[in-house]
């Protein structure tokens, strides 16, 4: 039989509509028969009870907030129908809980690329990588000018990665900038790396390059513009094609697949995300986690709401503080911009089923399964342990 609505957990006092339901139809849940009361879009959800005003509606186990007014065994329920309970900052208590994922390590391999330092890639590409916007057009030019003279022979891809930053900024937001292009210089996915700086920049090359610490020389090369005699292009090329021809010789090799490690992006979301493809890619990520690999989930705001699912999965206390502060910090940045913590989703979201920031969470943290929380992350960090971690980030625009 076609199934046309699903009831996720046995708490709940909504269903979801896998299809459109219309009005007059009747839904049999836990053996009661229910009359569909408006017309229903699929992925939008139906009430399983009378409910009173200021009662919480409960979807995935959890509220997702309060009704507004009463409604009626039946209703169509939506972001008319639905205020968020989040307002502010929380006290949050540790509770943990014992999580056994019943995953055989099945000792299975990839083929990768691995690196000087032992990091392993998945991809095997020549990047170019500006310290200052200022250089953008410069590291545009080195990216197409490499390609048509090699044609990407031997390698995956030739890319430049121009940004705004790394000119007048100051304090955390320098930081910031220094940490992300730290990180992409030593990406192993970059088998090559030249670095562009102009020379007069807040992000000093040369400040950058001791900021990196230990790099493969022979693959990460740096030029200074305002220092090169002559054609800056030409000078660039000829960096180029020196650690283009060491990338073009990589070759893939068995790895261990505790070795990959793998960040878990959004999509669009709607009232399908959390029972369909965000179960399905925590499935995934616990399955590489019992592996020995490692998964990194982010979207703090997109947290609210469901954040004490994972503060309990911490596997100590000095990760749960970790987890804590992530998400107060963000509360707290919102706050004190006078905005408040539950104003999302967004109303492509509302459209598609979604009408609260507590539905948005609960679906979202599908994505990381059951696993422990082993690692976090402040924005910029690199990665130190294995296992599932959680990233200090505003969510999968970044």
């Amino acid at each position: 039989m076609e199934t046309k609505y699903l009831k996720i957990n046995p708490a709940d006092n909504v269903a979801v509509a896998i299809q459109a339901l219309k009005a007059g139809e009747i839904i049999t849940i836990d053996g009661q028969d229910i009359n569909v009361l408006q017309d229903t879009p699929a992925g939008h959800k139906v009430m399983l009870t009378d409910l009173a005003k200021g009662k919480d509606i409960i979807k995935y186990g959890y509220p997702i907030g309060h009704a507004i007014e009463d409604v009626k065994m039946g209703q169509w329920v939506n972001d008319n129908h639905i205020k968020t309970n989040l307002a502010g900052l929380l006290e949050y208590t540790y509770n943990p809980v014992e999580v056994k994922l019943d995953i055989p390590n099945e000792g299975l391999t990839f083929k990768g690329y691995r690196r000087k330092n032992g990091d392993v890639g998945v991809r095997n590409e020549v990047w170019i990588i500006p310290t200052v916007g200022c250089v953008n057009g410069i590291v545009n030019q080195l990216a197409t000018n490499l390609r048509k003279e090699t044609n990407g022979e031997g390698v995956d891809a030739i890319v430049a990665f121009p940004h705004n930053y790394g000119c007048s900024q100051l304090g955390d937001d320098h930081e910031n900038t220094k940490k992300i292009l730290r990180d992409m210089v030593k990406h192993p996915n970059a088998g090559a790396v030249l670095v562009v700086g102009l020379g007069c920049e807040n992000n000093q090359p040369d400040v950058f390059r001791e900021f990196i610490g230990e790099y493969d020389e022979e693959r990460v090369k740096f030029m200074i513009s305002q220092k090169v005699e002559g054609d800056e292009v030409e000078a660039g090329m000829s960096l180029l094609r020196e650690i283009y021809a060491k990338a073009k010789e990589d070759k893939r090799e068995e790895v261990p697949l505790s070795e990959l490690r793998v960040g878990l992006k959004c999509g669009g979301s709607d009232g399908f995300s959390g029972i369909t493809a965000n179960p399905l890619l925590g499935m995934f990520s616990d399955f590489l986690v019992a592996q020995g690999g490692t998964s990194v989930l982010t979207e703090v705001p997109e947290m609210f709401g469901a954040e004490t699912i994972l503060m309990d999965r911490c596997r100590t206390k000095e990760l749960f503080d970790q987890t804590v502060s992530l998400i107060n910090d963000f509360k707290e940045y919102f706050l004190s911009h006078g905005e408040p913590v539950g104003e999302n989703p967004s109303p492509g979201n509302k459209a598609g089923g979604i009408s609260t920031l507590e539905d948005k969470a609960l679906g979202c943290t599908q994505k990381c399964g059951k696993a422990y929380v082993d690692g976090v992350m402040a924005y910029g960090d690199r990665l130190q342990v294995k296992g599932l971690n959680l990233l200090s980030a505003p969510g999968n625009d970044l």
